[in-house]
C-alpha cells in the first residue's frame, strides 16, 4: 500500500469528528482503540477499508462527510468538560444532548462557568490548541478580599506556578472584589492557582470571551458559532501559527494588547509593558 493512502490512527479519528488528535493519543494509550480487532501501538496507521473501533464501537468513514459542527456554550458551575459519559455523570457531553458526537475545545473547571467551544472537527481543535498569542480569553474573576493595589501589577507582570511563570498578560480591577483578566495561555487552573500564590481564593470565575467570540448566551445555554466567526477564527490561528514558526525571540517580544473583540467598557489604567 503507498504511504500516501495510509493515515495515522489519531488523526483518522479527529478527521472522523471522534476526538482531537490529543484525546485520540490517550485512547491509543488506554488500550480503547481497535484496528481490525488488534489494539495499535501509537503511531500507527491505516489504510482504506480498515476497520477502526473505539471501546467496541464502529468508527465508521462516513462520519468524516459530514458537515462540522461549532457550537458556543455557557457551561454552568458544576459541570465538567469531559467526553466521559460512562465515569463522569455531569459530563458537558449528556448536559447539552446534541443529537452528533461533539466534543470540547479546551476546558473549564467544574467550579468554573462560562463560554466553551464545542465542535465535532478535530482540525480546529489542534489549531487552537496551539494558537497562543492570538488565542485569548477573557475573564470576570471574584475573590475572597478586598483586591489590594499591588495585585493587578503583580498577576499582569506574571506569577510563578507550576514550575513556570505566567505570561504577562492584560489585567485590570473592575470592583472590590472583583478583575478581569485576558489570558493567552491555558495552564491548569491557572487563575486559581496565580491568585492562591497571592494569598487570595478565587470564589467566582466566568469566561466571558474567546478570542473574537463573546459570551451572549443565557447560562446553560447554546448557539452555533456564525460562519464570520469562524472565518476570523481561522484567521486568528492561522496568523498564530507563522508566529510560532518565526522564533522563540519573537513570541517573547508579543504584546498583551487584546486582539479580538473590544469590551464594552474602555481599558482603565496602565497596560502591562511588553518584554524587551
Amino acid at each position: 500500500m503507498a504511504e500516501e493512502n495510509l493515515t495515522r490512527i489519531n488523526k483518522f479519528l479527529s478527521e472522523a469528528g471522534y476526538c482531537s488528535r490529543r484525546a485520540a493519543d490517550k485512547l491509543i494509550n488506554q488500550g480503547r482503540v481497535t484496528i481490525n480487532g488488534v489494539v495499535p501501538e501509537m503511531g500507527t496507521k491505516i489504510a482504506p477499508g480498515d476497520e477502526v473501533r473505539v471501546d467496541g464501537k464502529l468508527i465508521a468513514i462516513e462520519e468524516k462527510e459530514k458537515p462540522n459542527v461549532y457550537i458556543a456554550f455557557n457551561k454552568p458551575v458544576g459541570i465538567v468538560c469531559t467526553t466521559d459519559t460512562k465515569r463522569e455523570k455531569n459530563n458537558i457531553i449528556d448536559y447539552i444532548n446534541y443529537p452528533e458526537r461533539i466534543f470540547p475545545i479546551g476546558r473549564l473547571d467544574k467550579p468554573s462557568e462560562g463560554l466553551i467551544f464545542l465542535t465535532s472537527d478535530g482540525d480546529i481543535v489542534n489549531k487552537i490548541l496551539r494558537a497562543r498569542n492570538n488565542h485569548e480569553k477573557e475573564y470576570i474573576v471574584k475573590v475572597n478580599k478586598s483586591i489590594q493595589p499591588d495585585f493587578v501589577k503583580k498577576m499582569s507582570n506574571g506569577v510563578p506556578i507550576l514550575d513556570t511563570v505566567t505570561r504577562k498578560c492584560f489585567v485590570e480591577q473592575t470592583g472590590e472584589k472583583e478583575f478581569r483578566i485576558i489570558l493567552t495561555q491555558g495552564l491548569n487552573r491557572q487563575i486559581r492557582r496565580m491568585c492562591e500564590y497571592l494569598h487570595y481564593e478565587v470564589t467566582k470565575l466566568k469566561r466571558i470571551r474567546i478570542m473574537n467570540v463573546p459570551l451572549d448566551v443565557p447560562i446553560g445555554k447554546w448557539r452555533h458559532i456564525t460562519e464570520a466567526e469562524l472565518e476570523e477564527i481561522d484567521r486568528l490561528v492561522n496568523t498564530s501559527s507563522k508566529t510560532e514558526e518565526a522564533s522563540h525571540f519573537s513570541e517573547e517580544k508579543k504584546s498583551t494588547k487584546p486582539k479580538g473583540i473590544k469590551p464594552k467598557n474602555s481599558y482603565k489604567g496602565k497596560r502591562p509593558r511588553r518584554k524587551s
